[in-house]
């Protein structure tokens, strides 16, 4: 496969399985309880596609976030319900979801998922961006420099985001999930050096990859850092709205870096990528055989989807 063939390519780790995504489709590979693998496919659909924002830059990436957690949300639902097929579980909704169906009725699940994913992102800034500008706050009596105070609050941040990662991997579940990152990762790393998409090419190659969300988290703290050590606030409670209004930039900014440390290989984007790498460490496990077997199922799948040879 040459490289013009090469297409980008992006996925996450499911429950029991893989969803990846190409330029147009997705496709989702779980693992079912007997064993064979339930494969969907769809067309990409979300605001950077329905608006053509893709080519707009900064802009293209806090929309692009926001869809990446529609989908992946939708994602682990549908995971979820295939991995856990055969098990017995409560047939009766419960209220919220009755209440949820009869006020949208057959657009419940859809709205379910937006409010889920709201949840989501009002959790993820009240725990990892207002909690640690809070705590920052109680130093300006001690420390009025802009850059030492967005240090001191990046470095909590950052501390905050080991410890929770560090927790949630004891957990069994997640363990899985994360071997499926990693398995993701070397499935993508098989079809971008254009070898054949088979668990044995597959097996070589790392599960760090410098696209991964783990290292965009992790380049949103810097540039966040760098950004607000040029901003004045007189109390915590600005600070936090200017972080909240200027959530979007950050998130633009830190998009564009991952695309370029995902396409260029200089001295400059490898130091940029190290850190982001090096979290990853926590967050990606070396896959077994059948996870990897499901990640390239997966990347068949779609990239058969976008008219590309699969070797």
């Amino acid at each position: 496969m040459s490289n013009s063939n090469i297409k980008s390519v992006g996925g996450q780790a499911l429950i029991e399985g893989v969803m990846m995504r190409g330029t147009k489709d997705i496709a989702i590979a779980v693992r079912r309880p007997d064993r064979t693998i339930e494969i969907k496919r769809e067309p990409v659909t979300g605001i950077v596609q329905k608006y053509k924002l893709s080519k707009i830059p900064i802009l293209r990436g806090g929309i692009a976030l926001i869809d990446s957690m529609v989908l992946g949300v939708r994602s682990l639902m549908y995971s979820a319900e295939i991995a856990e097929e055969g098990i017995e579980t409560p047939t009766e909704p419960d209220k919220f979801e009755s209440f949820m169906k009869k006020v949208f009725k057959d657009q419940a699940d859809d709205v379910l998922i937006y409010v889920s994913v709201f949840f989501a992102l009002a959790l993820s800034v009240g725990i990892f961006i207002f909690l640690p500008t809070l705590v920052s706050g109680f130093l300006t009596t001690y420390i009025n420099k802009g850059l030492f105070l967005s240090l001191f609050e990046g470095i909590l941040r950052l501390s905050m985001f080991v410890i929770y990662v560090l927790i949630i991997s004891r957990m069994d579940d997640m363990k899985r999930v994360f071997q499926y990152h990693g398995a993701e990762h070397k499935a993508i790393y098989c079809y971008e050096n254009g070898e054949a998409l088979t668990v044995e090419n597959a097996k070589k190659y790392t599960t760090l990859h410098p696209r991964c969300g783990t290292s965009f988290v992790f380049i949103v703290m810097m540039v966040s850092i760098i950004m607000f050590s040029f901003i004045s606030w007189e109390s915590a409670l600005m600070r936090m709205g200017l972080r909240l209004a200027l959530l979007p930039v950050v998130a633009g900014i830190s998009f564009e870096i991952l695309k370029i440390a995902g396409k260029k290989q200089s001295s400059i984007v490898k130091i940029v990528s190290y850190p982001g790498l090096m979290m990853q460490k926590l967050t990606t496990f070396e896959p077994d055989d059948e996870q990897l077997e499901v990640a390239l199922e997966a990347l068949r799948n779609v990239l058969e989807e976008e008219d590309i040879v699969v070797l």
